[in-house]
């Protein structure tokens, strides 16, 4: 499904047309997690607990970059 972003105030956004939300299984005012793939962007639903795990994550990559590209050789 092709999406236009468009100006909302002073900031963009993507309209969700009404079909999409009902295959989603989601409502105005839900939240969304954006992560980044190897295949892309996914959106999925958020969740505060995958939220922190992924931060948690996030911060041991940075921090042992060398170590993990190590092992990944």
């Amino acid at each position: 499904m092709k999406l236009k972003i468009t100006t909302i105030g002073n900031s963009a956004g993507v309209i969700l047309p009404k079909e999409l939300l009902a295959r989603l299984r989601l409502e105005k005012g839900d939240e969304l997690l954006a992560l980044e793939t190897p295949d892309g962007i996914r959106l999925t639903v958020y969740d505060p607990a995958l939220a922190e795990q992924m931060e948690v994550a996030e911060k041991i990559m940075r921090e042992d970059r060398l170590v993990l590209h190590k092992l990944a050789q």
